[in-house]
C-alpha cells in the first residue's frame, strides 16, 4: 500500500498543476465572457464530446486493465499487446462514425441537450459542436492510452498532458477576444490533439508498438462486449444526471448554466486531486488480486483507499461550505464574472460539495466491483441514483432555482454509496466496514473543530485587512493553513490510522 500511496502522490502533484492552469483558464474565460451567451454556449458544446464518448470511452477504459491481466496472464505479452491495438483500432473506428453523425446532426444534439437555446444562441452552439465533435476521436485514444500506461505502472504522462492542454485553451480564449469566439471550440479540439500526440512517445517507451489488427470476433473483444453491456447502461444513466441539470438549467435564463459549470468545475479540482488520483492507482491494483484471488488484499485496499479519500475530503467539504463565498470571488471575480454571478457560483458550490464524499466512495466500490468482473450491480445503483435525480431535479428546481439542481445531485450520490456498500459487502463478505463508518466520526469531528478555527481566522483578518484582493487572498491562505494545523493535530489526537499513512507518502514524495 505504500508504494500505491506513493504514486498516488505523484498523481496529486501533477494533477494539481494541471487543475492550477484549469482554474486559470476558468478565471481568463469567466473574466471575458462572465456568465453570458458564448459562456453558456462554450461550457454545454465543451461537455458534449465528453459525455457522449463516455458512455463507450469510459466503459472501456474500466474494462481493459482488467481484461489486459487476464490477456497477459494467459497468453502472454504479445496477445496483450495484440488485444491493446484491437481495442484501439475498433474504438477509433467508432469514433470517427459518432463524429460524422455529430456533425451532421449538430442541430438535433442541441436541440436534445440544451432544450433552453434558441435563436442565436442556439445558432452559436450547432457552430460550435460542429467544430469539437471530433474531439470524440481524441478522448477516446486518450482513454486507450492512460490505461496502457496505467498498466505499465507509469501513472505520470496520462496526468501532465492536462497541462499542456489547460495552455492551449487559456490560449485560444485570448485569440476568441480579437478574432471572434469560435476559436474557443478550434482551441479545445487542438488540445485534445495535443495530448494524444504527447502519449505516443510515451507509450512507445514502454513496449507499446502499433499495428493494423482489427478483429471484432476475438474472443477477448466479445468477452469485453458481455461485460460492457450492463456497464454501458450503467454509464449511460450516470451522463443522464449530467445531461437533465444541463437541460434544466438551460430553462432558467442566461447565466445559470454557466454559474453550475464554475461551480462544478471547482468541486472537480477536489475530486481530480485527491479522488481520481488514487482510483488510478488502486484500479490495477484491485484487478491484480481479483485475477490472483486474493481476497484478502482486495478488501484492505477498499477499506484503505475509502479512509484515506474520507481523511483528506471531509475536511474539503466543510471548508468549501465555509468558504465558498470568498474562495469564488478570489478565483473568477473580475471583468464580465460580476457579485451576482459571485454568489451564484458560490451557492452552488456548497451544495455540490456535500456529495463530493459520497462520489468519492462510490468511484472506489464501482472499481471493487469492475475488477471482480461485475458490471450489473453498479449499474443497478446507478439507475436507482438517476431516478432518484430526477424526481429530485423536479422536485427542487420551482422553489431552488439552480441550487436545487445541485443538491438533486449531491443527494443522489450519497444514496449510491449507501446501496454499493451494502451490495459490496454481500458479494465478497465483511470487509471491516466498520472501520470505514470509525474513520468517517472521527475526520468529522476534527473537521468541525478545524471549521471553528477557519471561521474565526477569516472573520477576524478580513476585519482587518478588508476585502481587497491582495486582503481576501491573504486571510484565505491564514485560514486554510491554520484550518490544516488544527485538523492534522485532531487527526493525531483521535489516533487515525490513515493519517500516518498519508504522511509517509508525502514524506517519501519529497525524498524522490
Amino acid at each position: 500500500m505504500s508504494r500505491t500511496a506513493k504514486n498516488a502522490v505523484i498523481i496529486m502533484v501533477a494533477t494539481l498543476l494541471s487543475r492550477v492552469l484549469g482554474f486559470l483558464r476558468e478565471t481568463i474565460l469567466a473574466n471575458f465572457y462572465g456568465t453570458s451567451m458564448v459562456a453558456d454556449v462554450f461550457v454545454l458544446t465543451f461537455n458534449i464530446p465528453g459525455l457522449i464518448i463516455s458512455i463507450v470511452g469510459s466503459v472501456i477504459y474500466m474494462m481493459y486493465i482488467p481484461m489486459y491481466y487476464d490477456t497477459r496472464d494467459r497468453l502472454g505479452e504479445d496477445e496483450a499487446l495484440k488485444f491493446t491495438n484491437n481495442i484501439l483500432n475498433i474504438l477509433s473506428v467508432f469514433s470517427i462514425i459518432v463524429s460524422i453523425l455529430g456533425i451532421i446532426f449538430a442541430g438535433e444534439i442541441i436541440k436534445i441537450f440544451a432544450i433552453g437555446f434558441t435563436g442565436e444562441k442556439f445558432n452559436l452552439a450547432v457552430q460550435f459542436l460542429r467544430i469539437m465533435m471530433f474531439g470524440v476521436l481524441f478522448l477516446s485514444l486518450n482513454k486507450i492510452q492512460s490505461s496502457f500506461l496505467q498498466v505499465k505502472e507509469s501513472y505520470l504522462p496520462a496526468s501532465i498532458v492536462g497541462v499542456v492542454y489547460n495552455i492551449v485553451i487559456i490560449i485560444a480564449i485570448f485569440i476568441s477576444v480579437k478574432l471572434g469566439s469560435y476559436y474557443l471550440a478550434i482551441g479545445a479540439l487542438v488540445g485534445l490533439f495535443i495530448q494524444v500526440l504527447l502519449l505516443l512517445p510515451c507509450m512507445y517507451k514502454r513496449g507499446y508498438r502499433y499495428s493494423f489488427y482489427m478483429n471484432i470476433k476475438d474472443e477477448s473483444i466479445i468477452k469485453m462486449i458481455k461485460l460492457s453491456i450492463p456497464m454501458m447502461m450503467g454509464v449511460a444513466m450516470s451522463q443522464l444526471n449530467v445531461y437533465v441539470d444541463k437541460a434544466l438549467a438551460s430553462t432558467l435564463g442566461d447565466g445559470k448554466l454557466a454559474a453550475l459549470n464554475y461551480a462544478s468545475r471547482l468541486n472537480d479540482f477536489v475530486v481530480a486531486l485527491f479522488v481520481t488520483s488514487l482510483i488510478t492507482v488502486i484500479y490495477p491494483k484491485l484487478s491484480q488480486f481479483v485475477n490472483n484471488k486474493d481476497t484478502i488484499n482486495f478488501k484492505k485496499i477498499i477499506v484503505k483507499s475509502s479512509n484515506c479519500i474520507i481523511l483528506v475530503v471531509v475536511p474539503i467539504v466543510l471548508g468549501a461550505i465555509i468558504l465558498a463565498e470568498p474562495i469564488v470571488r478570489v478565483l473568477l471575480e473580475r471583468g464580465s464574472f460580476s457579485a451576482e454571478s459571485t454568489a451564484m457560483t458560490s451557492n452552488a458550490l456548497k451544495l455540490y460539495a456535500i456529495g463530493i464524499i459520497g462520489y468519492a466512495v462510490k468511484e472506489i466500490l464501482s472499481r471493487g466491483f469492475y475488477s471482480l468482473g461485475d458490471t450489473k450491480t453498479p449499474m443497478i445503483n446507478s439507475s436507482i441514483s438517476v431516478i432518484i435525480n430526477i424526481i429530485l431535479d423536479l422536485i427542487f428546481i420551482k422553489p431552488f432555482s439552480y441550487m436545487g439542481l445541485a443538491m438533486a445531485t449531491s443527494i443522489s450520490y450519497m444514496v449510491t454509496v449507501v446501496l454499493m456498500f451494502f451490495s459490496l459487502r454481500k458479494k465478497v463478505g465483511s470487509f471491516n466496514g466498520s472501520a470505514v463508518v470509525s474513520t468517517f466520526l472521527r475526520s468529522l469531528i476534527g473537521a468541525i473543530v478545524m471549521s471553528i478555527v477557519v471561521i474565526l481566522i477569516y472573520n477576524n483578518l478580513v476585519a482587518v485587512l478588508g476585502l481587497s484582493f491582495i486582503g481576501e487572498c491573504t486571510s484565505l491562505a491564514a485560514s486554510i493553513l491554520g484550518g490544516i494545523i488544527v485538523y492534522i493535530i485532531c487527526m493525531k489526537i483521535l489516533k487515525v490510522e490513515e493519517m500516518k499513512l498519508v504522511e509517509d507518502s508525502v514524506k517519501n514524495f519529497f525524498k524522490r
